[in-house]
């Protein structure tokens, strides 16, 4: 009971900071660059509940948001780099060798990648790849970022709920 509980409240957390992205436009003079809000509360679930239940919000958090504030391109693409980011965070994080703040950064790079493809894939331009090296520098960025954020929120979390 108590764990569905904990789901609840990071999926209610991830909606949150949905909105509030979608409210506030973060923009940083690059098409297609985001802060990452939500990412925060994956990071966090990935080192407090571990990878299935941060997978189940995760995923969760992507449809909701889409139906709510987004629309169905808004959902694949998420899907993809929610995913490929997910995939990559987990792969580093079991491996024992990352901090959360490297992990974090690998994740924001890859989302940007599987958010990439698939672009590439629905427009059916390969071309689009050239964009990818500034999007690797600002997933990098904001990767640290949303990092060094679940670092400070982990370490603040009373020992039961990490």
């Amino acid at each position: 009971m108590k764990k569905t509980a904990y789901l609840g409240l990071f999926l209610a957390l991830a909606l949150i900071c949905s909105y509030i992205e979608s409210l506030i436009p973060f923009y940083f003079g690059i098409p297609g660059v985001k802060l990452g809000l939500t990412n925060i509360v994956v990071v966090l679930m990935l080192y407090c509940t571990g990878a299935k239940s941060a997978l189940a919000v995760s995923v969760l958090r992507i449809l909701l948001s889409g139906f709510l504030f987004g629309n169905m391109f808004s959902i694949l693409y998420s899907l993809a780099g929610g995913l490929a980011s997910f995939l990559c965070m987990v792969l580093l994080k079991r491996s024992g060798r990352f901090r959360i703040i490297s992990v974090s950064a690998a994740g924001g790079v890859t989302h940007n990648l599987g958010q990439i493809a698939v672009a590439a894939a629905v427009v059916e331009n390969r071309s689009l790849f050239y964009y990818y090296p500034v999007l690797f520098i600002a997933g990098t960025l904001t990767g640290i970022v949303i990092g060094i954020a679940a670092q400070e929120i982990l370490l603040r979390l009373p020992s039961d709920v990490r």
